[in-house]
């Protein structure tokens, strides 16, 4: 789950706009029923811009039902913020509400035609889901991970007589305001897959690149060693933590420095991406920082739990 640099650091990254676009026709993509599997801040970003972008309805599925609750309060307050600043109608957000469900269970999805997942970076959990997805949907839906470095052949690999049927859709964070997504198709995904895949993307607001699917992809094989190299640079003793962001603020126009940019995505999520690159790359170049690894396990992780290299 990356940030992309070009607007991490504007109020608006905390500040989620929810403005209503015309979108694409449905009979471009062929979607009538998308499913969103994770209600964390990335799958009720995504499950926002599908039924408020691309107007259609979403049924978003977690396990956890305070999760779910909590996910459709945050909803709520963002659609009341755009009525507020006059983004949106108070129709249309009842509209855009009214096209999101809930579920706590997988046999609901039987009736979508697209899954979006979007849960932690935890190879096996992706891959024991995508088991299950496989069975559960139905035979012509496409199975899409928001997974941000995890390799597509590999979860593919998990839903049996569905590969070609799995492709990655990288959503950046957050999802409402990021104007991107990295489409990967794995070695089995379909060109009608990655056709759909791409429509879907473009009537849900969004630019579409494509990455060969090789550990990172294009935004995280970039992101993540920039970030650790400023850790160790400051593990190291180069230089404060305010200065190394200072330096690439000012220095380089980069709108948010490296080490706050870490804490806004979390360091955990960090830690998981390099460690995937480190393991499947087999570079040093790649080696998770020690401090990073040390912040992580004493629960620091950056702005969600209220401390990282920052106080928040």
């Amino acid at each position: 789950m990356a940030f992309a640099l070009a607007r991490a650091a504007s109020s608006r990254a905390s500040h989620w706009s929810v403005k209503s676009f015309h979108s694409s026709s449905t009979s471009l993509h062929g979607v009538k029923h998308v499913g969103i599997l994770g209600a964390g801040q990335m799958g009720l970003g995504i499950a926002l811009v599908a039924a408020n972008v691309a107007k259609l309805p979403v049924l978003l599925l977690d396990t956890n039902e305070a999760q779910l609750n909590k996910g459709m309060k945050f909803m709520d307050s963002l659609l009341k913020k755009d009525i507020a600043k006059g983004r949106l109608t108070e129709a249309q957000a009842e509209e855009t509400r009214s096209r999101v469900k809930t579920t706590q269970n997988m046999a609901d999805f039987a009736n979508v035609d697209f899954v979006i997942e979007a849960v932690s970076e935890n190879p096996l959990l992706k891959a024991n889901l995508f088991r299950d997805l496989a069975q559960a949907t139905p035979k012509h839906a496409i199975l899409a991970s928001n997974t941000s470095s995890i390799s597509i052949t590999k979860i593919a690999a998990a839903a049996k007589g569905r590969e070609e049927q799995v492709i990655g859709m990288h959503f950046m964070n957050p999802v409402p305001v990021m104007k991107l997504v990295e489409i990967i198709p794995g070695l089995a995904t379909s060109n009608e897959v990655l056709r759909t895949t791409k429509d879907l993307a473009v009537a849900m607001g969004k630019t579409c690149t494509v990455s060969q699917d090789v550990p990172g992809f294009v935004a995280n094989r970039l992101l993540m060693p920039y970030i650790n190299e400023a850790i160790i640079a400051y593990e190291t003793g180069i230089a404060s933590k305010e200065d190394i962001d200072t330096t690439m603020k000012l220095g380089t126009n980069m709108p948010m420095g490296p080490l706050t940019l870490a804490d806004f995505i979390g360091l955990d999520t960090c830690l998981a991406i390099m460690k995937v690159l480190h393991e499947q790359l087999g570079d040093t170049k790649y080696r998770p920082s020690v401090l990073l690894n040390k912040m992580v396990d004493a629960g620091w992780v950056g702005k969600k739990s209220g401390r990282g290299f920052y106080v928040y």
